[in-house]
């Protein structure tokens, strides 16, 4: 059984996905909030399975909310669930600690699907969110195998400390691959690379 919590500040949507969801018999919701304190109340006494977070909202904003939900429940699988489609608040919410990323347009089919790939460990991001303008053919970009790699670990939603430690390497070291990457795929930043490495599927 899944214990969710979610956090909205409409009330409306969460009564919406709470009725979506008594029809699931794998997935039960043990708390509902309003604000990013009340989230952190909530989990810290239901101890939920996965979290469901709106990113903008009173008293504690998601981003900071999921940072200390990661911090004291290393194993809670945070989901952002958003209006913004901006690379900036996604790629803080992955920095944070989510584990997902989908559009409140989205159908509730999609809410559902995030919630059971993150409780098997996977990263679920919106298809909208994984659509981009560089149209790079494969065989113009050299990168080694050790990029491939370490490009694989960032769409998995791995920080650069994470990447180092499953590599046996430093995070110094990562750190200047990821500025490597950056140069040979002519990506402007954090948000650019996170994206591309979301669409490509390396496999090793």
């Amino acid at each position: 059984m899944i214990h969710l919590a979610i956090a909205e500040d409409h009330q409306s949507l969460i009564d919406g996905i709470k009725v979506f969801l008594e029809y699931e018999d794998d997935i039960i919701v043990v708390g509902e909030a309003n604000d990013g304190e009340r989230l952190l109340e909530i989990v810290r006494s239901k101890k939920p399975d996965v979290v469901l977070t709106d990113i903008r909202m009173p008293k504690m904003d998601g981003i900071t909310a999921t940072r200390h939900i990661k911090k004291e429940f290393p194993s809670c699988r945070v989901i952002a669930f958003s209006m913004f489609e901006q690379d900036e608040a996604m790629l803080q919410m992955q920095e944070a600690g989510a584990s997902g990323y989908i559009m409140k347009n989205s159908s509730l089919k999609i809410v559902l699907a995030a919630i059971r790939a993150v409780m098997k460990n996977e990263t679920y991001f919106d298809s909208s969110l994984t659509k981009s303008d560089h149209k790079k053919n494969d065989n113009d970009i050299p990168l080694s195998k050790r990029e491939m790699e370490i490009v694989k670990l960032i769409g998995e939603g791995k920080t650069s400390q994470e990447i180092a430690d499953l590599l046996f390497i430093g995070k110094t070291t990562v750190d200047t691959h990821r500025k490597n990457i950056l140069k040979k795929l002519s990506l402007q930043g954090k948000s650019e690379l996170l994206r591309y490495s979301m669409e490509k599927k390396y496999d090793f």
